[in-house]
């Protein structure tokens, strides 16, 4: 079974002015749909067809073609499930327990946006789940993330930050920062407790 491009919740206008329109449009339309396309002709024919997207992160990242566009596809997917018109301001349940420990929601939004502010060139930030259920802030290159064996932190990713040009350049050009400060406007916390009590 193919994957495909997941429909999104909400209109490509429903996250403005925090992400525009046609950046949300040409981003899922266009980037996304390059990355579910490359995956799935990565893959043919291959001993990874018909795995999960998960277990593609775990054990298929030794192949570039496998590793780009299934960490494009993987990432993206949740990027797009942890985002929400109007946000929900703050963690709820047991993540927001999880970010207590860790210094609290204020000390948690500053270490996160550093850790996109300053990854590199491409990549993602990430909050993820340990398998003890703390959790850290961190940050991947390119389309990597916390699931694959190269991540310099490892685990279950719950909120995920796109910080490659094209999510945000239509709108804030070279200004990263205000571009990661204004997603804290938009995050779905409730789908981010969900994901960690999965």
């Amino acid at each position: 079974m193919a994957f495909e491009l997941p429909k999104l919740a909400y209109s490509y206008d429903a996250l403005e002015p925090t992400i525009d329109a046609k950046t949300m449009e040409i981003h899922h339309t266009k980037h996304h749909q390059a990355y579910v396309d490359n995956l799935n002709n990565a893959i043919a024919g291959t001993d990874l067809e018909g795995k999960s997207l998960e277990d593609i992160q775990k054990t298929g990242t030794d192949k570039p073609a496998v590793r780009n566009n299934g960490g494009g596809h993987f990432n993206h997917t949740l990027f797009w499930e942890i985002l929400t018109p109007g946000g929900s301001k703050e963690p709820v349940g047991n993540v927001k327990a999880e970010i207590e420990k860790i210094g609290g929601f204020e000390k948690f939004k500053e270490d996160f946006s550093n850790a996109a502010k300053t990854r590199f060139g491409s990549g993602w930030a990430w909050l993820v789940k340990n398998s003890d259920g703390s959790v850290v802030v961190s940050s991947t290159p390119n389309q990597d993330n916390p699931l694959m064996p190269v991540a310099d932190v490892k685990g279950t990713p719950i909120l995920g930050l796109d910080v490659w040009e094209h999510a945000y350049y239509l709108n804030y050009q070279n200004r990263r920062p205000d571009y990661v400060s204004a997603f804290f406007d938009v995050i779905n916390w409730d789908k981010v407790e969900e994901l960690y009590n999965k």
